[in-house]
């Protein structure tokens, strides 16, 4: 049984190949964006709202509370990017309840890359919010003998997020296949439902862990503010 994306290869030509965890990722992407599209093509800000614009405007300003209370600043410019990491991961996980469908982030190199995403991000967000040189210095105090641990520590943390998210996803996949071999009936069917309950967390998780990583770069200049 194939239980990681990237062993599902659909098509090959020398080194060039599409994999499941590649599809999978676009057809993520392609969901995503037309229920973004079928939701927001008529929004209204009348008292005769569809339940899908209640539904959006719900996950939205829940998404700005927990990064206003996580970072004590104004949720606007974080939103556009922890919110699409949450919403991906979510949607990912989520899509497992669909026949033949593997979830990208069984794959380390999508949960890699997320990470890198969130990698590079941190010092932007630091850079925009406390200007270059005070941002960098962060990485030389209180001594300039600090600076490898910093950089260390920095690669660490993303390591960290990576595989986190990926063996949380992978173990799960695992558990499911073997007691589908064992028992093909009852105990799977409760496993993905844990399955998705998990996903869903771990989608939270990451989400949060970005933005607390944020937090931390920015949060000097908001002291100041």
């Amino acid at each position: 049984m194939t239980i990681n994306p990237d062993e599902m290869v659909f098509w090959q030509w020398g080194i060039l190949s599409i994999n499941a965890t590649i599809v999978f990722t676009w057809l993520v992407m392609a969901v995503l964006t037309l229920i973004s599209w079928l939701v927001t093509r008529r929004l209204t800000s009348g008292p005769d709202m569809s339940r899908w614009q209640n539904l959006l405007e719900v996950l939205v300003t829940g998404m700005r509370d927990q990064i206003k209370e996580i970072s004590h600043q104004q949720p606007g410019k974080y939103l556009p990017f922890v919110g699409t990491l949450f919403l991906f991961i979510a949607m990912a996980n989520l899509l497992n309840v669909v026949p033949g469908y593997m979830a990208p982030t069984g794959s380390l190199s999508t949960t890699t890359a997320l990470a890198i995403c969130v990698f590079v991000a941190v010092p932007l967000y630091g850079v925009m919010s406390e200007g270059p040189v005070s941002y960098l210095s962060h990485y030389i105090r209180p001594t300039v003998l600090m600076l490898p641990f910093n950089i260390i520590g920095e690669i660490s943390r993303t390591i960290a997020l990576a595989v986190r998210l990926y063996g949380n996803i992978m173990s799960g996949t695992v558990i499911v296949a073997i007691l589908l071999s064992l028992t093909p009936y009852f105990f799977p069917v409760i496993m993905q439902l844990l399955g998705l309950l998990t996903g869903m967390i771990q989608a939270y998780i990451f989400a949060i862990l970005a933005m607390v990583y944020i937090a931390s770069a920015t949060s000097t200049q908001a002291g100041h503010q």
